[in-house]
């Protein structure tokens, strides 16, 4: 039986919630959960001979959470979980070495990444907040689907690629009518140099 406690809830409207569970949770989890996944989407990329390695971040609701302040700086993120194995760290380690890139499939990811890169922890918890003028220290091209307005999401993009550029590639995709939003359509995005 899993029972549940509210911690606490913040002025964001954010819940810590404790469970209470006899046995391994996770294992709770991966036997009873599964990723929500459209039908549209199919993992072909090992069939490809492309090297995959796995990182994880606990994202919270400050990650979508619209930016309200008048100067971005001001905007504080909540701090979220995250730990990258060390086959990942490796692999990391190999393709750069190999002058191949480092391609991050998600904002989650490239924002574990970078956190990684600050400081070398494997984990740990993270408030990293990537804007315009963040120099990237791991990530060469992002996967990322199309973001919300005033998100910190489409700061992260546009810090990335350059706003300018993030702005006309969102006007093709509203032209175009690609679906916005997690799981929708995606782009594949090159560091700015």
């Amino acid at each position: 039986m899993i029972r549940y406690e509210l911690i606490h809830i913040d002025p964001c409207g954010g819940r810590v919630v404790e469970f209470h569970f006899d046995g391994v949770f996770e294992e709770i989890l991966d036997r009873l959960g599964q990723t929500p996944l459209p039908p549209y989407i199919h993992e072909t990329l090992a069939d490809a001979g492309i090297n995959l390695g796995f990182v994880t971040l606990h994202v919270g609701l400050g990650t979508f959470r619209p930016v309200r302040v008048d100067t971005v700086e001001d905007h504080k993120m909540h701090e979220e979980f995250y730990s990258i194995p060390q086959s990942t760290v490796e692999l990391i380690n190999q393709t750069k070495k190999s002058n191949r890139r480092v391609i991050a499939v998600g904002t989650t990811s490239i924002r574990t990444l970078e956190s990684f890169a600050r400081d070398g922890r494997t984990e740990g918890s993270t408030d990293i907040f990537i804007y315009p003028g963040f120099k990237f220290q791991i990530v060469d091209a992002l996967i990322t689907n199309f973001h919300l307005p005033k998100s910190t999401l489409l700061l992260l993009i546009s810090a990335f690629a350059g706003r300018e550029f993030i702005l006309q590639a969102y006007q093709e995709a509203i032209r175009e009518r690609y679906r916005f939003f997690s799981f929708g359509d995606a782009m594949l995005i090159e560091a700015r140099i």
